[in-house]
């Protein structure tokens, strides 16, 4: 086996398994390129790629048609939406990803936010580094209602989770539905969570405002929202003012739009606001950054390219949408 596999993924191989060290064993040649896809600064890789090994930058058909001997793009993690997958088929190239590979790491993530929150932990700190000892009065877990938006891996795991703290779940997935045995009451709209929830968990793929004006007045005061799936499930300025009237008690984030950037904050996001600073908190996008999960989502793209550069039919193949 010969070529050479374009990988733009920050974290390909930074974990236990080394990854890289499988693809060269096979004969391939690893070249990392741009993070964000700067096609100027990856064409000349992408004129000799047989494979991709991909993060979360788009890649366009105007990428594909500069690798004209792409056979497959393996998505190193689960969304594709940044993939023009109907370009990919016209062109003849697999497009895989790694589902469930994250799924532990984003569910710890989302649980250890919504306790943060509810205790204030980031704020607290924040103020005892400031000499303040005041106290700050938080809620218990296990008293609370949550509801969970999007019940696939990621949000049954959260709804696992939070159920051990001994809290009421309620999910909503159209797609998805808890079923008898999962112990979590299917609610029949994402209105009823804003209703019926003290927090609410977000893991529905994007592409859909959830969190809008309209859905967030529907919050029982003083509710807690999580965001770790996608920045365009929220309306980023209605929750800002969601936080200020004091419908919302809390945001945790794991993403916001305008993510990307390496040199300093998301240009103009209103949830980065100094009057907002305690009662939102925002990670850099480490929900699949664990040691665990780097290690399953390299060993998954690993497995697809050779896969798909041997002629075999990698495990997880995305279909091309109707």
């Amino acid at each position: 086996m010969n070529g050479t596999v374009l990988v733009t993924s920050r974290s390909f191989g930074r974990g236990r398994a080394d990854c890289e060290r499988r693809l060269a064993a096979a004969g391939l040649r690893v070249v990392r390129g741009s993070t964000a896809h700067d096609l100027d600064a990856l064409r000349p890789v992408l004129a000799d790629a047989a494979a991709w090994i991909a993060g979360t930058a788009p890649i366009t058909d105007e990428h594909l048609a500069a690798a004209p001997g792409l056979r497959v793009v393996a998505r190193y993690g689960v969304g594709v939406d940044n993939v023009d997958l109907r370009a990919a088929a016209a062109r003849g190239v697999t497009v895989t990803n790694t589902p469930g590979a994250n799924s532990p790491a984003v569910a710890d993530l989302a649980v250890g936010a919504l306790l943060a929150e509810l205790v204030a932990v980031v704020a607290g700190d924040r103020d005892v580094r400031g000499g303040d000892w005041r106290t700050r009065r938080g809620r218990e877990l296990g008293a609370l209602t949550v509801g969970v938006a999007g019940y696939g891996r990621i949000g049954r795991g959260v709804a696992r989770r939070v159920r051990g703290f001994g809290a009421e779940v309620l999910a909503y997935d159209p797609y998805a539905p808890p079923g008898a045995a999962d112990g979590v009451r299917p609610a029949a709209s994402i209105a009823e969570l804003a209703e019926r929830c003290d927090a609410v968990s977000l893991h529905a793929p994007g592409g859909a405002v959830l969190a809008d004006a309209a859905w967030l007045a529907r919050l029982r005061p003083g509710a807690v929202l999580v965001n770790t799936a996608r920045a365009d499930l929220v309306d980023e300025a209605a929750v800002a003012e969601a936080l200020r009237g004091g419908r919302l008690a809390a945001y945790a984030a794991d993403t916001l739009a305008g993510e990307g950037r390496h040199d300093g904050p998301p240009a103009g996001s209103p949830l980065l606001a100094p009057d907002l600073a305690d009662r939102v908190v925002v990670t850099p996008h480490i929900g699949a950054q664990t040691v665990e999960a780097v290690d399953r989502m390299g060993q998954g793209a690993a497995d697809a390219v050779l896969d798909a550069l041997a002629g075999r039919t990698p495990a997880h193949v995305v279909p091309v949408p109707a």
